[in-house]
C-alpha cells in the first residue's frame, strides 16, 4: 500500500508537470509557426496610433496588455468549467491541453490579428468584411447574446461567492442582492470610463494575483494531494471500454461527447475570448506583440484550467462521488471554497475566494464594455458620454433582472453560445488564411472539430432538438467527414497556379 501511494504521488506530479510542460512547449514551438501564417508586419502603425482618442484607443505596454488580456478572458471560466469537467475524469486534462494549443490559442491569436488588421473593430464588422452582410448579422446577434450572458454570469457567480463567505454570515454582507447591486454599480463605471482610468491601471495587478493564486494551488497539489485516484485507476479509466471509454458516459451518466467539450470551454477554447480581442487590439503598439499577448494569455489560461481540474479530482476523499455531491449541494463556487480552504488554510482560503470573486468581475465589466463597442461599431454611434450612457443604462438594467433567473439555465445558454461563436471565429480565421494563400489547416481543422461539437450538442441538448444521446457521436462523425471533404475540395480549387 505504501509503495502504491508513493507511485500514485509521483504519477500525479508527472501528470500535472507534463500538462503544464506541453502547454509551454506548444507556445514555444507551435505558436511561431501559427504566427508565420498571419502576415504580421512590425513596421506598420497599429490602430492606437492612427485613431487615438483617449477612450478606447490608448497605447498600452505589452506586459500590461498581456496581463489585461489574460484577466479579461479568465474570469471564473477556467476555474468553474474544469471543476465541472473533472467529473468526466482524466480525459478532461487531455482536452484542455490539446484543445488549448491547437484550438483555443489559435482562435485567440487570429481574433487579435483580424481585429488589429481591421482597425480594432469588433467581430461583426470583421465578419462583414471577410464574408457578407448576412454573416455579419449572424455574428452581431450571437456576439451580443454571448457578451450579455457572460456579463450576467459574471454578476451572479462573484455575488454568490462573496455572499457565502463565512466571515460575512449574520451581516448585511451575506445578502446576495447587495453584492449584485455593488457589482452592477462598478460595471456601470467601468463601461463608461476611458480604458486608462481603471482597466490599464488595476487589471495587471489582478492578473498577477490570479497567477499567484494558481501557482499556490499547483504547489500545494504537488506537495500533498492525498485524495487523487491511484495510478492504476487512472490507467483503468482508459482501458475499461464498458464504463470509462473516452466517448462513453461519465460517472454521472452524461455522455462525454459532446458535453465535456461544452463544459470546459475557457481553458480549452472559448468564443468569449474573441469578443475581448478588440479591447487590446486598440491598445497594442506593435503587431509583434500579438502572439505573446493573445496566444500567450490563452496558454496561461490553459495552465489555470489544468490546475483547477486536477484540484477538483484531488480535493475529495470520496473521489468523483464527493465532487458531484458538493456540486449538487452548492455548485462550483462551493467547490472552490473547499479547495482553497483545504490547500491554503483558513486565511489563504478567504484570500483565494475573494480573488476568485474579483476575477469574474474584471471579465464581466469588459464583457459589457465589449458589448458597448460592438453596438457602437455596428450602428456607427459617436463616442460621446451621452451615447455611452444611453447604451450602458438599459443593458445593465436588463442584466439586473436576468440575475433573478436560475444560474444553471444562464450557464447552459452561455456555454452553447460560447462554442458556437468560437466555431464561427475559426471559420473567419480560415477565410483570412485562404485569402492570404497561407496554411489554413491550422484554423480549418479546429473549425471542423468545433462545428462537430456544436451541432452534436444542439441536436441532443434540452435547449436544442433533445434527441437521444446516442445520436451525438454519429452526428459528430458525419460533420467531421463532410467538413474535411469540403475543405479538401476548397483547398484544391484554391491552389495558386504554378508559374
Amino acid at each position: 500500500m505504501f509503495y502504491g501511494l508513493v507511485i500514485t504521488c509521483c504519477f500525479w506530479r508527472f501528470i500535472i508537470f507534463n500538462c503544464i510542460t506541453l502547454l509551454i512547449l506548444g507556445y514555444k514551438f507551435y505558436s511561431p509557426f501559427v504566427e508565420k501564417q498571419a502576415g504580421l508586419d512590425p513596421n506598420i502603425s497599429t490602430p492606437q496610433a492612427r485613431f487615438r482618442e483617449g477612450v478606447d484607443y490608448v497605447p498600452v505596454h505589452p506586459v500590461r496588455a498581456f496581463l489585461i488580456q489574460f484577466l479579461n478572458i479568465a474570469g471564473v471560466g477556467p476555474i468553474f468549467g474544469p471543476i465541472l469537467g473533472a467529473l468526466y475524469g482524466p480525459v478532461a486534462l487531455v482536452w484542455i491541453v490539446i484543445g488549448n494549443v491547437l484550438g483555443g490559442a489559435v482562435h485567440d491569436f487570429f481574433s487579435g490579428v483580424m481585429s488589429i488588421k481591421e482597425e480594432g473593430k469588433s467581430l461583426p464588422e470583421i465578419a462583414g468584411h471577410y464574408y457578407n452582410i448576412v454573416f455579419k448579422g449572424f455574428m452581431l446577434l450571437f456576439t451580443a447574446m454571448l457578451l450579455f450572458f457572460v456579463g450576467v454570469v459574471f454578476i451572479m457567480s462573484p455575488a454568490g461567492l462573496l455572499s457565502n463567505l463565512d466571515v460575512f454570515q449574520d451581516t448585511f454582507l451575506a445578502d446576495n442582492t447587495f453584492w449584485v447591486l455593488v457589482i452592477l454599480g462598478y460595471y456601470f463605471l467601468a463601461t463608461l470610463l476611458p480604458i486608462d482610468k481603471i482597466i490599464t491601471r488595476f487589471y495587471p495587478i489582478f492578473g498577477l494575483m490570479m497567477i499567484v493564486m494558481t501557482t499556490l494551488i499547483a504547489i500545494a497539489l504537488l506537495i500533498d494531494a492525498p485524495h487523487l485516484p491511484m495510478a492504476g485507476d487512472f490507467l483503468a479509466y482508459f482501458k475499461d471500454s464498458h464504463s470509462h471509454d473516452i466517448l462513453a458516459p461519465n460517472p454521472d451518466g452524461l455522455p462525454t461527447w459532446p458535453l465535456l467539450f461544452i463544459t470546459i470551454t475557457c481553458g480549452a477554447i472559448s468564443g468569449f475570448h474573441s469578443t475581448q480581442a478588440p479591447i487590446m487590439a486598440r491598445c497594442l503598439t506593435n503587431e509583434k506583440y500579438i502572439r505573446p499577448v493573445y496566444y500567450g494569455a490563452m496558454v496561461c489560461e490553459g495552465v489555470v484550467a489544468c490546475v483547477w481540474a486536477l484540484a477538483g479530482i484531488a480535493a475529495f476523499p470520496e473521489g468523483y462521488a464527493g465532487l458531484k455531491a458538493m456540486l449538487d449541494s452548492g455548485g462550483p463556487g462551493l467547490v472552490v471554497n473547499h479547495i482553497a480552504s483545504s490547500y491554503l488554510g483558513a486565511l489563504g482560503g478567504i484570500m483565494a475566494i475573494i480573488a476568485v470573486a474579483v476575477f469574474p468581475i474584471t471579465s464581466g465589466d469588459t464583457a459589457f464594455r465589449s458589448l458597448r463597442l460592438t453596438l457602437v461599431d455596428a450602428f456607427s454611434v459617436p463616442q460621446s458620454i451621452r451615447n455611452r450612457l444611453l447604451l450602458a443604462v438599459p443593458i445593465l438594467a436588463i442584466a439586473y433582472f436576468m440575475t433573478k433567473l436560475d444560474f444553471t439555465v444562464i450557464w447552459r445558454y452561455f456555454a452553447f453560445s460560447n462554442m458556437l461563436l468560437s466555431t464561427s471565429v475559426l471559420w473567419l480565421a480560415t477565410k483570412y488564411l485562404f485569402d492570404r494563400w497561407a496554411f489554413h489547416w491550422i484554423a480549418s481543422i479546429p473549425a471542423v472539430i468545433t462545428s462537430s461539437v456544436t451541432i452534436s450538442y444542439i441536436m441532443t441538448a434540452a435547449i436544442g432538438f433533445n434527441l437521444s444521446a446516442d445520436y451525438g457521436r454519429p452526428i459528430g462523425i458525419v460533420v467531421v467527414i463532410l467538413g474535411l471533404l469540403l475543405l479538401i475540395l476548397k483547398h484544391n480549387k484554391h491552389k495558386p497556379a504554378k508559374a
